[in-house]
C-alpha cells in the first residue's frame, strides 16, 4: 500500500473529498489498487471499488451513478461500516468523505472486522424459479454475491445438492447448496460473477427498488388533497 500525494492524471479539484475551487488537504493518500466495497444509499446498495483514501475521504469507481440519498454508507469486505458524504461525482467516479478522520489501515485491512476476506454481498431484492429434482418451485433471494447466494425456499434441500435458478435478469444459475437452516440456504456457485457482471445486474434492481420506496414515501408524507 503506498503513500501518495496525487494520482498520475487526476487534477488536484479532484482531491478525496474536496470540491473546485477549495484548498489542498493535507491528510496523506494511500494508493490502492483494488478494494471491492459497497455503498449504502437509503438501505439499497451498489458495488464500488476504492481507489485511494485518506483518513478524511475517499475516491471510488462506480458502476452506475449514486441515486439522491439522505443517507449514504460504505460497507467493506469484512463488514465494517463507515457513513460517508458524497462531495462530488464525475463519469464513473466519486469523492466521499467521512465526517471524522478514520484509521486508513484498519479501513483497509481485510485481515479484520466481522467477516474477513469474505466476498461483499448485496442484499437484494430479486425472486426466481429453483429446478431440483424434477419439481420447479418459487424462491427468493436474501443476498447475492459473486460466488454465491442466499436464498429461501418452501422445498428442503440437500447438502451439496447441485440445483438450477432461473431469474429472468442473470444467466440460468448453477449451484451447489453449501449450508442450510430451512427455509434459508446458502448457495455457491459453479460459474461466478465477473464483479462488472454482478454489478450490471443488480444497480438497476437496486435503482428500481429505492425509486418505488422513494415514491411511496413521498406519497405518504403529500398533503390530502394534493396531486
Amino acid at each position: 500500500m503506498a503513500q501518495e500525494q496525487q494520482l498520475p492524471g487526476e487534477s488536484r479539484q479532484e482531491e478525496i473529498g474536496a470540491p473546485p475551487g477549495s484548498e489542498l488537504r493535507s491528510a496523506p493518500r494511500y494508493a490502492v489498487l483494488i478494494r471491492t466495497a459497497k455503498i449504502i444509499a437509503d438501505g439499497r446498495e451498489f458495488l464500488c471499488i476504492i481507489r485511494d483514501a485518506s483518513s478524511s475521504g475517499l475516491k471510488i469507481r462506480l458502476f452506475c451513478a449514486l441515486p439522491p440519498s439522505r443517507e449514504l454508507i460504505l460497507e467493506m469486505m469484512t463488514g465494517d461500516r463507515y457513513p460517508v458524504t458524497l462531495v462530488w461525482q464525475k463519469d464513473d467516479f466519486a469523492g466521499l468523505r467521512f465526517p471524522e478522520e478514520i484509521e486508513v489501515e484498519k479501513l483497509l485491512d481485510e485481515s479484520r472486522g466481522l467477516y474477513p476476506k469474505r466476498q461483499v454481498r448485496l442484499q437484494i431484492v430479486l425472486g426466481g424459479v429453483l429446478h431440483s429434482g424434477g419439481e420447479a418451485v418459487p424462491v427468493a433471494f436474501r443476498n447475492l454475491s459473486q460466488q454465491g447466494a442466499c436464498i429461501e425456499s418452501e422445498k428442503w434441500l440437500l447438502m451439496n445438492e447441485l440445483v438450477r435458478i432461473d431469474t429472468g435478469v442473470t444467466p440460468p444459475l448453477y449451484a451447489k447448496v453449501r449450508w442450510r437452516s430451512h427455509p434459508r440456504y446458502g448457495l455457491i456457485f459453479e460459474h461466478t460473477f465477473r464483479l462488472e457482471q454482478l454489478a450490471n445486474i443488480s444497480a438497476p434492481l437496486q435503482l428500481a427498488q429505492l425509486l418505488e420506496e422513494q415514491a411511496a414515501t413521498g406519497a405518504l408524507q403529500r398533503p390530502a388533497g394534493e396531486a
